[in-house]
């Protein structure tokens, strides 16, 4: 009997000062949560976009709770998500409403597949063989994994590039997501000059397997009076905080791929 009795004993002694030793480190290092971060977190939709420009919502709620952002960043919350969280932190806040482009212009009357694809209608899938289908290796592919990501019915695919209705757009990311070329980024919903290009490529490459594309000539960046447009791996890039849409840069570009985005009637 003893000899059973004893091993139980043991085992049940060392469970015993297994459990006090994890529950003292369990309180030891414990990390004190923010209840203020964790209020806010309560209040935003949980969609993960990214639109505010943090890691999904848990670090816009701690930014917002230590007072480093402000609240009407959440595109898909609205005025709803704003006015709540501005009554929370005792703050205002109006709501900077954002929503998906499309940066690429390259349809088939400008650039042509360097492939006949057999294969899944797919962009994931295309991308996969050589870096795409199209000619250009950063270009649109036409094959709609972003429509058919979007619940919404925002995006068309026409003559092999795909566009977003900016009236129906509600800033859910998943277009973003959906797109393996990263060609779909949110701008803020205002009047502004914005680059219909992802060609990393030099000028001269460019040229050869698209007629719009961007091809890094600096143009756009002389004319511009404010600092908005710079040239970043060999294309043309705006900041849409110091652009004031004087459409001089649109004018400049003798590839017309930058163009003015003007909002519609529907959401001002």
């Amino acid at each position: 009997m003893n000899d059973i009795l004893l091993p139980i004993l043991i085992v049940a002694g060392i469970g015993l000062i297994a459990g006090l030793g994890l529950a003292i480190a369990s309180i030891i290092m414990a990390v004190p949560k923010d209840e203020k971060a964790e209020a806010v977190l309560e209040i935003l939709p949980g969609a993960n976009c990214g639109a505010c420009g943090y890691s999904g919502c848990a670090g816009y709620a701690k930014a917002l709770a230590a007072g480093e952002a402000k609240p009407g960043l959440c595109s898909p919350g609205g005025e709803a998500v704003a006015k709540a969280t501005s009554e929370l932190l005792g703050v205002s806040g109006d709501v900077e409403y954002k929503t998906a482009l499309v940066h690429c212009l390259g349809s088939y009357d400008f650039t042509t597949d360097k492939m006949e694809y057999d294969g899944i209608m797919s962009c994931a899938a295309a991308a996969q063989l050589a870096g795409g289908i199209t000619s250009c290796r950063f270009g649109c592919m036409g094959l709609g994994d972003c429509m058919k990501a979007c619940e919404y019915n925002a995006i068309t695919v026409c003559n092999g590039v795909a566009s977003i209705d900016p009236a129906k757009c509600k800033g859910c990311s998943k277009c973003v997501s959906a797109c393996p070329k990263g060609l779909i980024s949110f701008v803020p919903l205002k009047e502004q000059a914005v680059v219909r290009c992802n060609n990393c490529d030099k000028g001269a490459v460019t040229n050869k397997v698209c007629g719009i594309g961007c091809i890094g000539c600096t143009k756009c960046v002389r004319v511009c009076e404010f600092d908005a447009v710079k040239v970043v791996d060999s294309h043309a890039v705006v900041d849409p905080a110091k652009c004031t849409a004087c459409g001089k840069c649109v004018e400049a570009c003798p590839r017309h791929c930058i163009t003015l985005f003007k909002v519609p009637e529907q959401k001002h």
